[in-house]
């Protein structure tokens, strides 16, 4: 049996940004815990020139629903990049999670035949398959694991099963 464009991607997202919001929970409580303000957190980065926490939730939640957007055609919410606590990112996934919770199942069979162009790469179009399975998929789970890796690194105590999730 093989599997559906949407089996590759919508299910995958929803679980990861689950997932996500998950690991925000975390570093929410360690904050209150350790008399921490989010803000430290939330711009936290491994390195000065990669994006701070904040920007990485913010990339991995556009990144899945405009792949989903993009493939299926069926508009994605537009969400505004403001967010300064950790409630506000949970409520920006939560946003995301209910939009990917309407794409049915069919949604996406075309995505074969569909050309996907990046406005930041318009010499660069990708067949819908190679968009979905080579840029699209990755680039959230790269995003997740930098939040992951952000917030390890600043001693909020998470693990792989945090990040992957129950099995």
């Amino acid at each position: 049996m093989s599997l559906s464009y949407f089996q590759l991607s919508v299910p995958v997202y929803i679980r990861m940004l689950g997932n996500l919001s998950h690991l925000l929970d975390k570093a929410s409580a360690y904050c209150s815990e350790h008399n921490i303000d989010e803000a430290v957190l939330l711009q936290s980065r491994i390195f000065p020139t990669m994006y701070p926490l904040v920007k990485q939730v913010q990339i991995a939640t556009d990144q899945a629903k405009g792949s989903i957007g993009r493939l299926s055609g069926i508009t994605p919410p537009k969400l505004d990049d403001d967010e300064t606590s950790f409630g506000q990112l949970r409520e920006r996934i939560g946003a995301v999670l209910s939009y990917l919770e309407t794409i049915p199942p069919d949604a996406l069979d075309e995505t074969a035949s569909k050309t996907i162009t990046m406005p930041w790469m318009p010499d660069n179009p990708m067949q819908g398959e190679f968009y979905l399975v080579n840029f699209a998929v990755p680039n959230v789970y790269f995003h997740i694991t930098t939040v992951y890796n952000i917030l390890r690194h600043n001693g909020v105590p998470i693990g792989k099963t945090d990040y992957i999730g129950e099995i």
